[in-house]
């Protein structure tokens, strides 16, 4: 009998081990890292690492300082390149838009003016030559007078007053010469100026036409407009705001630069090839699995980041790896992919070797 006992208590111990064994085994089994997913690790010719998504970020703000007028998104609104996000106050702009149309029409009525009084000078250079012409006719005029009287006084003929009277016209007339000549070059000394003051004024309406200009351009960039595609992260200023130069109203997200920095162990950098094929998955969306490619390998080892998750992996040399995700397949995942969004990244090393059905692609994607 006590035999028989003996043999219940050992059997009973054999099951109870059994039953502990199967519970461990349970245990291990559900404490595998949630990135493995359903099936088992791909294998020897995948490499995986911890990563966060991360995308270019793209501050909206305003070159001039001013009031908030209108923000006309929300954040997480998915927004086109050109499109009009917020608007400042014009009526600062509004105000010296008229100003300026003003200060151009008073430029442009001064080049008429000028243009009028260059007319007046030109006509008055040419009295003033046609003067010199006449002076000049007077001129010979009494100089063959005076020759003749000169011949005839010789000869006897005519008395000496009347030579005197010739010489003395022949003088005045020089000196007429001389004083027309001298109010030609007066003319031409002020038409110069006249011409100068048609350029000067020209230019000020040049200048005009430039402030007119620029505060055409300022009333532009009152709209905000996106400079990509992307989607509103934050909405920094709200309506009403006075912001200053540079004052930033939105952030965005580029949707066409989105990628996860990852690391992965020196022995298996070596094999990650620029181009190769990455899967993501997203703790946002486990079940969905995002497309990428290798777009940049460090050169040169480091330690890896914070983030890294066991101490183990943190004393390891790693090695930076960059994956772009593709614009096409960012608007279909628009929900999902977000700046900071935690991940895993798995890498193919050898393209021959097919992705796992854990990993693989739903149709469509």
């Amino acid at each position: 009998m006590p035999l028989r006992g003996g043999m219940s208590v050992l059997r009973g111990w054999r099951l109870g081990a059994l039953l502990l064994l199967a519970a461990l085994l349970v245990l291990v089994a559900a404490s595998r890292p949630w990135w493995q997913g359903e099936g088992s690790d791909p294998g020897p010719g995948f490499v995986s690492g911890n990563g966060r998504i991360e995308a270019t970020e793209i501050d909206i703000a305003t070159r001039l300082p001013g009031r908030v007028a209108d923000v006309l998104v929300d954040e997480g609104d998915t927004v086109e390149a050109g499109q009009v996000l917020a608007r400042m106050d014009p009526h600062t702009l509004l105000a010296q838009r008229a100003e300026s149309a003003a200060r151009v029409r008073q430029a442009r009525d001064a080049v008429a003016q000028a243009e009028a009084g260059l007319a007046m000078r030109r006509a008055d250079a040419a009295a003033a030559g046609a003067s010199v012409v006449q002076r000049l006719s007077e001129l010979d005029a009494a100089q063959r007078r005076l020759r003749r009287s000169t011949t005839l006084a010789a000869a006897g003929a005519a008395p000496s007053q009347e030579l005197d009277d010739d010489q003395a016209r022949v003088r005045g007339a020089e000196a007429a010469v001389a004083a027309a000549r001298a109010q030609r070059e007066a003319a031409a000394a002020a038409v110069e100026a006249a011409r100068a003051q048609v350029i000067e004024a020209r230019s000020s309406v040049d200048v005009a036409l430039a402030a007119a200009a620029g505060i055409e351009a300022d009333l532009r960039e009152l709209d905000l407009t996106a400079p990509r595609a992307g989607r509103v992260q934050y909405r920094v200023a709200e309506p009403g705001e006075v912001l200053p130069g540079g004052g930033t109203v939105l952030n965005l997200i580029d949707l066409g630069d989105v990628f996860m920095n990852f690391f992965v162990p020196e022995t298996a950098a070596g094999r990650v090839a620029l181009g190769a094929e990455v899967r993501l998955r997203l703790d946002a969306a486990p079940g969905f699995i995002v497309p990428a490619r290798v777009t940049y390998v460090a050169s040169s080892a480091q330690f890896t980041p914070k983030s890294v998750e066991t101490a183990s992996e943190r004393q390891k040399l790693m090695f930076r790896v960059k994956a772009q995700v593709d614009r096409q397949v960012l608007l279909r995942y628009a929900d999902y992919v977000k700046a900071g969004v935690p991940g895993v990244a798995w890498v193919r090393l050898d393209a021959r070797v097919p992705w796992p059905p854990t990993l693989a692609l739903r149709s469509g994607r």
